[in-house]
């Protein structure tokens, strides 16, 4: 450590899901780069305890209020704040004791706590995709008002801002976002019929957490991240394509207007976009496995079935038409998603729930953020009226 190089202080919302758990093996790796400064958890209260006492933050957040004393008394006989409830989130977000925000909570939740962070100028490391499929156009107009960087953390999206650096004067021609097809690649609609939980779960390249592994599987999770390119990139939705690579090696590619293109690589680990995220814009050294082209012998690619996995083709239109579609087909599939994890509906029940939502719930060509806010909450409960949640 240097004076040039002080401390980074991250924040990270969601310490205890998939991203977050990783995003501290990379600040434990590194404890003269980066501090955890604030730790937050919606009901895990024992990691949260486990990681702020390996960590010491300077605030933890435990999102059920439920669980508060038990979370302030594991934590009494130090120095650490601790604050529950969603409101906390917010106000710890706009609070002035960290640098960065690695914005990793699940779903919809992320969207208030990152709009707060921009709004006080803190650097972003965008994990929830959800955050710009809900209100991208607000979200980059704000972080453009704020002189706040968004550094994507999704592999897809930081391969093509890897790809980007150095590029700025180039116009893109398009993007395209790989996707490795999920554990039910070249399956058809007659055997996703007895696809269970268990299945949906086990993806054959990524160690991930359950609603982005279902997500996943059910190619959902290429349309959300369409919607977030468009917003990050700043592109039209025919500059953004999707190509199968089961092999999970590029990460995405970048064709410019020339024809050129390039490509970011590695093995399918999230520690590496984590890790460029974090410290951005040095790269810094680290133990993880390397990719061996001895041994990789083959890289293959191929359309995406939409005809079997409808929820890309619905994500499609909704990239296409804009406004508040994006924000409903969301809502809706956060709670289509929920539903079969909890085994009320079937795999393919997913995509009637979406599609059905999307068809019902009124469209609004320009919304403003409360009108975001209003056709979040009315997608979820147009959803769970035709799951009977």
């Amino acid at each position: 450590m240097n004076a040039e190089t002080p401390q980074k202080r991250i924040a990270i919302f969601g310490s205890t899901g998939s991203i977050g758990t990783q995003a501290l093996e990379v600040i434990a790796a590194n404890p003269g780069l980066f501090s955890a400064e604030v730790l937050t958890a919606h009901h895990n209260d024992e990691l949260l305890v486990q990681q702020a006492l390996q960590f010491n933050p300077n605030i933890v957040v435990i999102v059920d209020e439920k669980k508060y004393q038990k979370v302030k008394q594991a934590l009494a006989h130090t120095d650490i704040k601790v604050f529950s409830g969603e409101k906390s989130l917010e106000e710890v977000a706009s609070m002035d004791c960290f640098d960065l925000m690695l914005a990793a909570i699940v779903g919809y939740a992320g969207l208030k706590p990152t709009l707060c962070a921009i709004n006080k100028g803190k650097v972003i490391a965008l994990a929830n995709k959800e955050t710009l499929v809900v209100a991208g156009d607000i979200i980059m107009r704000k972080a453009v008002e704020n002189r706040v960087p968004i550094i994507p953390v999704d592999s897809e999206h930081s391969a093509i801002f890897q790809c980007l650096v150095g590029e700025t004067r180039n116009k893109i021609e398009k993007v395209l976002l790989t996707a490795s097809g999920g554990p039910f690649l070249g399956r058809k609609p007659n055997y996703l019929v007895n696809v269970k939980r268990e299945h949906a779960l086990q993806h054959p390249n990524w160690s991930m957490g359950a609603k982005i592994t279902i997500d996943s599987a059910t190619l959902m999770n290429k349309g959300l991240e369409m919607i977030e390119a468009k917003w990050l990139f700043n592109l039209k939705p025919e500059q953004i394509q999707v190509v199968v690579h089961p092999q999970s090696i590029i990460h995405s590619m970048v064709q410019f207007e020339d024809g050129s293109i390039k490509a970011q690589m590695g093995l399918p680990d999230m520690k590496l976009p984590i890790q460029y995220a974090l410290a951005f814009p040095r790269r810094i050294p680290n133990q993880f496995p390397r990719a061996d082209f001895k041994k990789i012998n083959t890289l293959s690619f191929e359309e995406p079935d939409i005809k079997t996995f409808r929820n890309l083709a619905l994500a499609m239109d909704a990239l296409q038409k804009g406004g508040n579609l994006p924000c409903i087909m969301n809502a809706a599939n956060e709670v289509a998603v929920f539903a079969f994890l909890h085994n009320r509906i079937s795999f393919l029940d997913m995509t009637d729930v979406i599609e059905k939502t999307m068809a019902g719930v009124s469209f609004i060509a320009n919304p403003t953020l409360e009108e975001y806010f209003e056709s979040d909450g009315e997608a979820r409960n147009f959803a769970a009226d035709i799951i009977k949640l």
